[in-house]
């Protein structure tokens, strides 16, 4: 079902997970048991994330069939098109089409790290808004698009950036998925900002759960999202290098987080599992038992 239909027709909001392909033997076998234990939780979808460049594509293509074929969940693929042509881009789609997806959701992603000799293809498009208006008129897909509720790091404003935003919403994408925020306030003010640009379409906030200390930082650093005070005084507060109560702390503040969201009204929550699955278990469970989910 295309996700537009979904979010009309759902009574509750909707549950999705991203997972990306393993780039190892140990990633692989952490993924697959992670697979497993998010399928058990009967998400109404799951995402897979295709690498800068198209340097997953395979691994990409193969994890989707997977969890199409032998998990039986719904796939939306992500598809990132910098540096690649009009061809290799509707090699793409074309082969998600016959795996049976119906949403794609449309990034422009960033140069391949650590690609040396790698140069973008010359009728490569710039931005996500591009290669929207490229595809849109040759697939039914449901195509969709990212928002950064804080602004995209590369971003010289958030006024611009909503500007952009708003041209890939004119180009053809019929929703939103956003990146993460540790302070839902970040989410709100952004949906009132696109509404009063004229953006209506579906919104969907990403939820980022703190898995260690590290990460946290990094991806923070990665994607521009503020680590809060308040999180940040949770996590200083817990036993030094204690794995096991940051895990529960990020379990109880994701939480928190999306019970705020629920009530505010959104259409879904979209995990991002890091191809883990116990930090997401805990969370849904609670917000099952609370009757949220």
């Amino acid at each position: 079902m295309k996700l537009t239909e979904l979010w009309k027709t759902s009574q509750n909001p909707t549950l999705s997970f991203e997972l990306f392909p393993a780039r190892n033997e140990k990633a692989a076998e952490r993924l697959e048991t992670a697979m497993d234990e998010l399928a058990a939780l009967k998400p109404d979808f799951v995402s897979v994330t295709f690498g800068a460049g198209g340097s997953t594509r395979e691994g990409s293509y193969q994890l989707i069939k997977k969890l199409i074929q032998e998990k039986g969940l719904a796939v939306l693929g992500y598809f990132a098109g910098f540096g690649l042509g009009p061809d290799e881009i509707t090699a793409v789609l074309g082969s998600y089409q016959v795996l049976g997806l119906e949403n794609i959701l449309i990034v422009r992603g960033d140069e391949p790290r650590d690609a040396a000799g790698w140069q973008p293809h010359p009728e490569s498009f710039e931005y996500a808004s591009d290669i929207i208006a490229f595809v849109k008129p040759k697939y039914d897909f449901c195509f969709g698009c990212a928002g950064y509720p804080e602004g995209h790091i590369d971003a010289e404003s958030k006024a611009k950036d909503l500007d952009f935003l708003k041209l890939k919403i004119d180009s053809g994408a019929e929703y939103i998925i956003t990146n993460y925020a540790y302070d839902n306030q970040f989410f709100f003010d952004f949906v009132d900002r696109c509404h009063s640009a004229g953006i209506t379409v579906p919104i969907l906030p990403g939820i980022m759960p703190v898995y260690s200390a590290k990460m946290l930082k990094i991806l923070a650093g990665i994607c521009g999202a503020t680590i809060t005070d308040q999180l940040q005084n949770g996590i200083d507060a817990l036993p030094e290098d204690d794995k096991s109560a940051l895990n529960e702390f990020g379990i109880q503040f994701a939480a928190d987080q999306c019970r705020e969201l629920i009530k505010g009204g959104v259409v879904g929550l979209h995990i991002y599992t890091m191809d883990r699955s116990s930090s997401t278990v805990g969370i849904v469970n609670q917000l099952r038992a609370e009757g949220l989910l």
